[in-house]
């Protein structure tokens, strides 16, 4: 006992976990421990393969990293580091900084942003990035659409962050317990939602910059605007099967996926014929490819809403 810091008189916890099983564990330290590593940068490499590296072990959980350059750090690699994780990464923040290195550390308490709290930020951010692209295609709005575009930033930043927090539940049973996981299946099931959700993100960015290619607005009443609302709704729908665990209501969101896709076939062999080079061009046509991905993502989600509502063998 004495290895893992226990002696006679210490108060321990029994907590009893989902598999039946007893987790004993002694009361919290004041001070938590500290995951440190260091990361060597070398001349000439490519900015991006670099920062890379640094979200790689950002998500595996590490608190303090230290990146180090022998020949120094040049003042565009410097700044090129400090703009990307101060953009793309909730909660790392430079620290300590000299001519050979660059120390980040994740300031952010789990406490403080919760798995459903992040999850509920980038449900927020997606569910706006769809209404307002089809806004943008029908008035022809540049300033939004670039704005829809930027905001793919944050989901992405809050897809990386709900990663992190779930690599670090399944090593914690405690902190799974405080970020609201009740065993560790649900963090495959969490981890697969939240990224269908980045990838509808990926998909309303992607749209809006073809929005932006296009000479002029597309008329309210083409038909791509009512598979616009049709499959905005299908992911609202997907997101609330998820949070409420509803089965049948999920098994609704994939029959209604099915029909915004078959839609949308039938709306691009449409769009082909149209003698209109604006509406029949490739943007238009990617666009509605674009709808078809995001309907399938929603219904991915709706399927792992289905999988984690079924009972463990052991719960039976």
């Amino acid at each position: 006992m004495r290895e893992i810091g226990l002696s006679a008189g210490d108060t321990v916890t029994l907590s009893p976990q989902p598999d039946r099983t007893l987790l004993i564990s002694s009361e919290p330290k004041v001070e938590e421990r500290l995951y440190k590593a260091t990361i060597e940068l070398f001349q000439g490499d490519d900015p991006e393969d670099n920062f890379r590296c640094l979200v790689g072990h950002y998500l595996v959980g590490y608190d303090i990293i230290k990146l180090v350059s022998r020949k120094g750090f040049s003042a565009s690699d410097r700044k090129f580091i400090k703009d990307a994780a101060r953009q793309r990464l909730i909660g790392l923040e430079v620290i300590e900084e000299s001519r050979n290195e660059l120390v980040l550390q994740s300031l952010l308490n789990y406490r403080d942003l919760s798995l459903d709290k992040a999850m509920q930020s980038m449900y927020r951010l997606v569910s706006s990035m769809l209404e307002d692209v089809m806004r943008t295609l029908r008035d022809h709005d540049l300033e939004l659409a670039t704005d829809i575009i930027q905001r793919d930033n944050e989901v992405d930043r809050f897809y990386l962050l709900t990663v992190r927090q779930l690599k670090a539940a399944i090593e914690d049973p405690q902190l799974s317990e405080k970020i609201g996981i009740k065993c560790p299946r649900e963090c495959l099931g969490y981890r697969l939602a939240t990224k269908s959700m980045e990838r509808i993100g990926d998909h309303a960015e992607l749209m809006a910059q073809n929005i932006i290619k296009l000479d002029h607005g597309i008329d309210e009443s083409d038909l791509v605007f009512q598979m616009g609302v049709h499959v905005r709704n299908v992911f609202t729908d997907a997101f609330k099967s998820l949070a409420q665990n509803d089965v049948k209501h999920a098994n609704r969101v994939i029959t209604n996926s099915k029909k915004a896709v078959t839609a949308g076939a039938s709306l691009a062999k449409k769009n082909r014929k149209n003698a209109d080079p604006c509406i029949s061009g490739t943007e238009m046509r990617s666009i509605i490819e674009s709808l078809k991905r995001i309907s399938e993502y929603s219904a991915d989600i709706a399927e792992v809403s289905i999988n984690m509502s079924i009972k463990e063998l052991r719960e039976i």
